[in-house]
């Protein structure tokens, strides 16, 4: 069992500001909504962390389907697969909002992975945390209506649960993200986003806000008879 104090220091370790104080955030690059960080394809040689802003991960199939995988934001890493030795991106990263990311070459991360317990520690578990969060998609996919599923991705979206707290104002996304996301239509997604707000479950008006009452939804599964 992992001892209660460092679980703590895990959760209470700052990377920005350990960046900062590394001096790699000096190497951070502002991206404009719309820019591609990197395209599936492209050589796996670096790993990504927002410092400010929201990134969308995409996969296309040989069809020329496109899925979205997930929705990452600020204090999130991405593009791990260059230190497990993946040669190639299988994911396209397209910035959501104006955006800050730091690109760290592989080189460099492992070596502050061996050099920096804290940020190894602190990166482990973010990667743990991911992986979790995979299962935890899967699961939602083969057995929770697609009602359920925006629910639980907004919740998430909104980052319920983490140890920061919850960020109630979501960067703007749009419902065909969402329907890709969760794997239905963009007009259910309309739908039951009408249904959420005329609840009270949410507003947005140019920006979404998640309410804690939209956990009814998940917990509850019929928001109409919600206490």
């Amino acid at each position: 069992m992992v001892p209660t104090m460092h679980v703590k220091s895990v959760r209470s370790f700052d990377v920005a500001a350990f960046l900062n104080s590394s001096g790699l955030a000096r190497k951070a690059q502002d991206h404009g909504a719309g820019s591609v960080v990197f395209a599936q394809g492209d050589p796996c040689d670096a790993i990504y962390f927002i410092q400010d802003g929201s990134v969308r991960l995409s996969v296309l199939s040989p069809g020329g389907k496109e899925a979205v995988v997930g929705v990452l934001v600020r204090g999130d890493f991405f593009g791990e697969g260059a230190l497990a030795g993946q040669p190639m991106r299988f994911a396209t990263a397209t910035v959501m909002t104006p955006s800050r990311i730091l690109a760290i070459p592989k080189r460099q991360m492992i070596r502050l992975l061996h050099q920096q317990h804290a940020l190894s520690d602190r990166f482990i578990a973010h990667m743990l945390a991911r992986n979790a969060r995979l299962e935890e998609d899967l699961i939602d996919q083969l057995f929770n209506a697609s009602e359920k599923r925006l629910a639980r991705t907004l919740l998430l979206l909104a980052r319920y649960g983490k140890p920061k707290g919850p960020q109630r104002v979501l960067p703007r996304i749009s419902q065909q993200v969402l329907a890709e996301m969760i794997g239905t239509t963009r007009s259910r997604v309309n739908f039951f986003m009408n249904k959420f707000r005329k609840l009270g479950f949410i507003e947005y008006n140019g920006t979404l806000t998640v309410h804690d009452a939209l956990l009814s939804v998940v917990l509850h599964g019929d928001p109409d008879h919600a206490g």
